[in-house]
């Protein structure tokens, strides 16, 4: 076998196992009950938010806004994307999948019409406010990791 073909197999043999990581990875495709990246992925200190400027303090605002309406109402089932209903033994009945499906859109089209709201009024708020807003936001967003201590 010549370098080459151990190269181009080599190849396949990765592109094949890059295709089986990102495959479907909750349990027989059912939707999960958290959807979509829900993450934050830095937290910040008041001076950092100070020294930004009020477009990308909008952003983050808006982000932190997406988070809560998509963890909060659902922390009694998940806090995390991922999560199934029959992972938690919830049955999967058409019945209980289209009342999910029903709450991911009712979330969706809430999220849309509150960020449409937040585009246009938001830009005259105080950058101190939006600075609190964003550093408040940020500490319910942290109070998810212990929220198994209350379990």
């Amino acid at each position: 076998m010549t370098l080459k073909s151990k190269f181009n197999l080599l190849t396949v043999v990765l592109l094949l196992c890059t295709t089986f990581a990102f495959a479907q990875t909750n349990s027989g495709g059912q939707p999960s009950i958290i959807t979509g990246d829900v993450a934050i992925n830095k937290y910040h200190e008041r001076e950092e938010l100070e020294r930004m400027r009020k477009g990308h303090l909008l952003q983050l605002y808006n982000k932190r806004i997406e988070v809560i309406i998509k963890i909060l109402p659902n922390i009694a089932f998940a806090t995390k994307p991922g999560v199934t209903m029959s992972s938690l033994g919830i049955p999967d009945t058409k019945e209980n999948r289209i009342a999910l499906q029903e709450n991911t859109n009712a979330t969706t089209t809430y999220f849309q019409n509150t960020l449409k709201f937040q585009k246009i009024v938001l830009p005259y708020s105080d950058k101190s406010n939006l600075i609190a807003a964003i550093l408040f936001y940020e500490e319910t967003l942290k109070a998810l990791h212990t929220y198994e201590d209350f379990n």
